[in-house]
This record gives structure tokens, sequence and C-alpha cells, in this order.
């Protein structure tokens, strides 16, 4: 166990070197937030009215949140360095080895994402002071702890697709138009331009049943208290089924993919 708090340590330091790249990653990750609350103002104009149960300082609240968490969470291209080693053969010292890849993955994932958010934070919670009058904290303590937990599961939600989706690499030269695919899905479906709770009735029961929800939309609901009773189990018994279904993906081709690679000479 000791060598993956090691790899942790690798994470760490990783990210540590391109700390300025993550730092102006970060801040221009800012700006189409401004945009968004500002598209949403226009909307709203100067009529005090709801749409979908958000008023608009509840829907800048959401955006906010969504910002936040996508900046604690979201792999930052894990899918291209995960290709890279399969592609540049950088996989073989890896597999000599006593090192399990996935387990040595994550570890780099959260080193990365300890340091990224160390960056990270102090730049949202700038922008949590700027907009204060729209701040709300969840009114039961429960909240709090469950937030956590479906954060932590969206991260390792987010890594897992990332990780199948990187396994892609054993059989395709070039992984790009499977990745952007993939994200195309996960910008549109996660919750990232509009609360998902916003669509009609028949899409939004659907999207509750696909993966892209809990990777971004199902935390920040929790937290504002929007989804309560069998809904939030529901919602946290579909999170972890994901999970494990995402693990299990990668987990398989992952093997499949390894004879592959091991079968022409790796």
């Amino acid at each position: 166990m000791s060598k993956y708090f090691k790899i942790f340590g690798v994470g760490l330091q990783n990210t540590l070197v391109y700390r300025w790249n993550f730092l102006l990653r970060t801040l221009f990750d800012i700006v189409p937030l401004f945009g968004t609350v500002y598209l949403w103002r226009a909307l709203y104009g100067s009529r005090q009215q709801t749409i979908g149960g958000y008023d608009f300082g509840a829907m800048v609240y959401y955006f906010l949140l969504t910002a936040l968490v996508s900046d604690l969470i979201t792999p930052t291209d894990d899918e291209w360095q995960i290709a890279a080693d399969i592609r540049d053969g950088q996989l073989n010292a890896l597999l000599v080895k006593p090192v399990d890849y996935l387990k040595y993955r994550v570890g780099l994932f959260l080193g990365n994402r300890v340091t990224s958010s160390c960056f990270a934070v102090p730049i949202v919670c700038t922008l949590f002071a700027f907009f204060h009058t729209y701040i709300s904290f969840p009114e039961r303590f429960i909240t709090w702890p469950l937030s956590v937990l479906s954060l932590a599961m969206a991260g390792l939600l987010q890594f897992f697709l990332a990780y199948a989706v990187a396994m892609v690499a054993f059989w395709l030269l070039e992984i790009s138009t499977v990745v952007f695919i993939v994200f195309s899905f996960e910008y549109f479906l996660s919750g990232r331009l509009f609360p998902l709770d916003l669509l009609p009735g028949w899409l939004g029961e659907t999207l509750v049943w696909l993966p892209f929800t809990y990777e971004l939309y199902f935390p920040v609901a929790v937290f504002q208290e929007k989804v309560v009773g069998v809904k939030l189990l529901q919602g946290f018994l579909i999170q972890a089924g994901w999970l494990v279904a995402a693990w299990g993906l990668g987990r398989w081709m992952w093997v499949r993919g390894l004879r592959k690679f091991q079968a022409v000479g790796g």
C-alpha cells in the first residue's frame, strides 16, 4: 500500500511542476462562468420570476457550485496520458513492476486533484464572495456528509469513465474522436450548461438513468437539497451502480487490450 502513497506523492509533484498551467487554466475557466451569469440575467430581465423553480439568485448559485465541483473532481488530461502510455510503449516499464496500473493511475489522479484544488478553491471562493448575496447553505446537517460522499463518487465516476475511454488506445492509434464524442455528451448532459431539472418530464426522467447526471449535477443537487427522501436514496444507488459499472468496464477493457498489446509485442 505504501507504494501507492508514493505514487500519490508523485501526482502532487507532477502538478506542482505545471502549477502555472493549472492556475491559468482555472482563471480562464472563470470567463465562461461570468458569460453564463450574464446570459441568465438577460433571460430573467428585470422581472421577478422563476424558471423551473429557480430565481436568478438560485441559478447563479447553481453555476457557482458547478464551477467548484468541476474544479475539485474533474480529471485533467488523464485519458490523454493513459493513451500516451499505451501508444508510446511507456506501459512496458510499468508492466514489469509490481504495480496495478489502475491503482497507479488513481494515485496520480488523486494527487493531481489535491494540488489542483489548492489553486482552484481560493479563486472559486473569491467568486463566492463576489456573489455572496446569492449564497445559501443547507438547512440540514446530514446534507454536508451526503454531499461529500456524492462528490467523491462523482470524481471516481469521471475518472473511471476517462480510464475506460483511454483503453480504446489499445485498438486505435488516435483516440481524440472518441474523447470528444464522450466529452460532448458529458458537457451537455451533466448539468454544465443548465440545471437538468429544467428539462421536460420524459427527458429528465431518462437522464436520471444515465451516468452523466451523476458526474456533476447530482452532487450539486444534493448540496442544494433539490433531491430528498426516496429520490435521494435512488440517486445514490444509481450513482454507485454507474461507478461500479465504469470500474468494471475499465478493468474488462484493460484485460482485453493487454492481451492484444502483448500479442503484438507491446
